[in-house]
């Protein structure tokens, strides 16, 4: 995988974004409707929307901003039916991104185990839109679990069904893709994030399993 270079953002070139994003964000409100964070306090759409705004930061277009608002559609909400809908409404380029953002879309769920590596494969071998949407749903999640440790200590690890340890080792591996793939803001701020993180309470991550490149 090629790495790619530090973009700059052209402040000469606006981003367009049409009734196609409009439509994005009131399907992605709605398929997630009742759908909490993890703390059970926000609504999930506060995330796509993160997401999505990290996106077009970033210098991503309007396809790539869609994708974000739904990158956790397919997996949360409806699999295969619902990537035909996105299909249909939003097109191939979208659903493919979404795809590359998606751990499973069916039924028996893998393992966390098996799901967590076959993330990692995936996003070594991302296209640059896929990298992009996944690193920054990847970031906003990181800095929601750095804020919520800094207000709540140790008890914010009881919202996963993972041990800090586990949970911390995927994210060590994901920035090390990331980093791996790519020379850019957002995969520095990820690096910061997660090494904040990491000292908080001098944690020694555990590593899961994961591709033979570039870890």
């Amino acid at each position: 995988m090629k790495k790619l270079p530090l973009q700059t953002m052209n402040s000469s070139k606006r981003i367009q974004l049409t009734q196609r994003f409009e439509d994005a964000l009131v399907y992605a409100n709605r398929l997630h409707q009742g759908q909490y964070r993890k703390d059970q306090r926000v609504p999930y759409v506060a995330h796509l929307l993160s997401v999505a705004a990290l996106v077009l930061e970033d210098g991503g277009d309007e396809d790539e901003a869609i994708a974000a608002l739904l990158h956790d559609a397919i997996e949360d909400q409806g699999g295969a039916k619902t990537r035909e809908v996105i299909r249909q409404r939003f097109g191939d380029r979208v659903t493919a991104i979404v795809d590359g953002c998606t751990e499973t879309d069916g039924m028996p769920e893998p393992s966390w185990q098996e799901r967590k590596v076959a993330y990692l494969k995936q996003i070594w071998q991302a296209s640059p839109e896929i990298r992009r949407v996944s690193l920054a749903d990847k970031l906003h999640n990181a800095r929601s679990l750095l804020v919520s440790l800094h207000r709540e200590g140790e008890s914010t690890w009881q919202y996963f069904n993972r041990g800090k340890e586990e949970m911390l080792g995927f994210y060590q591996s994901l920035n090390q893709i990331y980093r791996a793939t790519g020379n850019d803001y957002l995969s520095s701020e990820f690096n910061r994030v997660i090494s904040e993180i990491a000292s908080f309470g001098n944690l020694t991550p555990r590593l899961p399993d994961s591709p033979t490149s570039p870890l």
